[in-house]
């Protein structure tokens, strides 16, 4: 099935700036993530899906080259840079071509070592270990370099011998008439050496699968879509190559009271309307522990503090965002008779002195104003 477009997924103009893609993937990533879709595999794969286009995207490189050439140009498959971070130079594409064709002095590094795949890992966070900072033990699947072998695929006591077809260049040259063609070599597959004897633990690969475990230190403030990168924690290297990377990507879970907006944190406050109309003071819940809030007389629904300091450090640096606090007037239930009463009374006290409602009062006024124009 062919790839959707990266911005179509994620919802985007092709000009949007950083924070829109990181605005517009958070919030997909929320809605499609499988703890949220346990029995969907539709989320899953559209899960999926967001993860692979925000990655591209949000790296500058990658996403010229997504822009100039397509899903061509970052298809580790085809020789781009890839969402599995590859680390592959998009000219690369075009060179492995040419240097087939004509020999462009590109095929003696085909074959011998090469670096191992970079690894990628989701690692989920509650809002309380993003802000402040955590240190966790993950388990990784990869590859590791074969110890039996010691990476070189050859059953101990013998080693991999050169390739008699290509010399161990892991290149053969036949001409066709002007032109000298230079391919892969058909017997070692470009590697320039031949396994005759290949190791029983590693089958000849050189690697074998392996879990890991490995404490990775979250520094304080990463939102959803940060990454932090393990250097050398990646698949091992073939033939003694250098190891790969590991990148651990963030995804920062719902809190059930606060809702984060980069550096600033939003909640709801519920108070009654006996509070909202006299005035008083409520204790707030933060990150740090309870805050008093004074509320004055006649807070409206809607109404927004700010509590300065009480957000979230930026994992780059600068000043703590605030806690803003949106009040919610609450309207009482399940009344007794005598609450009912003085309800009555009260209801009747302002009858006559619409001051007391300045939006109600205005709101009607208007009313009345645009029907007496019809």
């Amino acid at each position: 099935m062919a790839k959707r477009d990266y911005y179509e997924v994620l919802g985007v103009e092709r000009g949007s700036s950083e924070a829109d893609l990181k605005k517009a993937y958070r919030r997909l990533a929320m809605k499609h993530h499988p703890d949220r879709n346990p029995d969907s595999k539709e989320s899953e794969e559209l899960f999926k899906e967001v993860n692979e286009a925000y990655e591209c995207l949000s790296d500058p490189k990658k996403r010229a080259a997504y822009d100039q050439y397509g899903h061509v140009g970052v298809d580790p498959s085809m020789g781009g840079g890839g969402t599995g971070f590859s680390g592959q130079n998009f000219s690369d594409i075009f060179g492995d071509v040419f240097s087939d064709f004509f020999n462009s002095g590109r095929s003696a590094q085909r074959g011998g070592a090469q670096r191992g795949n970079d690894l990628r890992y989701t690692l989920e966070l509650n809002l309380e270990e993003a802000v402040r900072g955590t240190t966790v033990n993950i388990r990784v699947p990869t590859l590791v370099s074969c110890n039996t072998c010691n990476g070189l695929g050859a059953k101990k006591g013998s080693s991999p011998i050169t390739c008699s077809t290509c010399g161990g260049i892991g290149q053969v040259r036949m001409q066709q008439g002007f032109f000298s063609v230079q391919q892969t070599c058909p017997r070692c597959h470009g590697q320039g050496k031949i396994i005759s004897d290949p190791c029983n633990s590693c089958h000849g690969e050189g690697r074998t699968e392996e879990y890991k475990t490995l404490s990775v230190s979250i520094p304080t403030g990463v939102d959803t879509g940060d990454r932090i990168r393990l250097s050398g924690e990646g698949e091992a290297g073939i033939q003694g190559g250098p190891m790969g990377d590991l990148y651990v990507m963030i995804n920062v879970r719902e809190h059930s009271i606060f809702r984060r907006d980069g550096k600033h944190l939003a909640c709801e406050v519920p108070i009654n309307f006996v509070d909202a109309a006299l005035g008083g003071e409520l204790e707030i819940p933060t990150l740090d522990g309870r805050v008093k809030l004074k509320i004055p007389e006649g807070t409206q629904t809607g109404k927004q503090f700010r509590i300065r300091g009480k957000g979230v450090a930026p994992v780059r640096g600068g000043d703590t965002g605030d806690l803003m606090c949106r009040v919610v007037v609450e309207t009482p239930v399940n009344l007794g008779r005598r609450q009912r009463e003085l309800l009555e009374e009260f209801r009747n006290s302002l009858k006559s002195d619409d001051s007391h409602s300045p939006k109600t009062t205005g709101f009607f006024d208007g009313v009345k104003r645009f029907f007496g124009d019809l």
